[in-house]
């Protein structure tokens, strides 16, 4: 990948999305320094402005962003990098800089999965998602047979909003079964995709 660094000066901006979610997290500058040094340690690395420095997000918090590709746009002087975070990305404490409400549509489904493998160390007296991922895993398969079930009814039945209710039910119980197999969202997607020649 050859970049246009001087078109801005040394930097680029680098926009930073999460991975699983597509959920923007941030932006940052980079210079040729950090864009090697994010490549060789795995870990986003920007270039302070202010500090005329470099800087790998998440040093001192400990809340880094794991590197899973980077790719530049149309006219080399942009890059968009997919990452991972480990705890929120912005200061204030929210996953994204942005606020946390930009995960919408089926990306939430992402968001979704990974709220509930946080899940699996919570008290289970305290989180219904956390009593069913510690519990036998025969109690979250019969829960997704029930809620397809109910799923199946209420569409026989014809009631829209019924559908629409039972569905979620069967897609966040189904998530839950695949949290407790430890079966990432996105290997069943991978498979829908290699289904369809995507």
């Amino acid at each position: 990948m050859k970049l246009d660094f001087e078109k801005s000066g040394g930097l680029i901006p680098a926009i930073v999305q999460h991975a699983k979610t597509s959920q923007v997290l941030m932006l940052g500058y980079m210079n040729q320094d950090a864009l090697e040094q994010t490549r060789d340690t795995g870990l986003v690395t920007f270039f302070s402005r202010s500090r005329q420095t470099l800087w790998v997000k998440g040093e001192s918090s400990g809340n880094i962003l794991k590197l899973v590709s980077i790719e530049p746009d149309c006219d080399q002087d942009t890059v968009l990098v997919k990452a991972i975070p480990k705890g929120p990305t912005c200061h204030l404490g929210t996953t994204s800089c942005f606020g946390d409400k930009n995960v919408e549509g089926v990306a939430f489904l992402a968001h979704l999965y990974d709220v509930i493998e946080r899940r699996k160390s919570a008290n289970p007296e305290s989180s219904y998602t956390a009593k069913l991922l510690q519990g036998p895993l025969i109690k979250v398969a019969q829960k997704v047979g029930e809620e397809g079930v109910e799923t199946a009814l209420a569409a026989a039945a014809e009631d829209r909003d019924e559908v629409i209710y039972e569905s979620a039910d069967l897609l966040y119980h189904l998530l839950v079964l695949l949290a407790a197999r430890n079966i990432e969202l996105e290997d069943v997607m991978d498979e829908l995709q290699s289904r369809h020649g995507q």
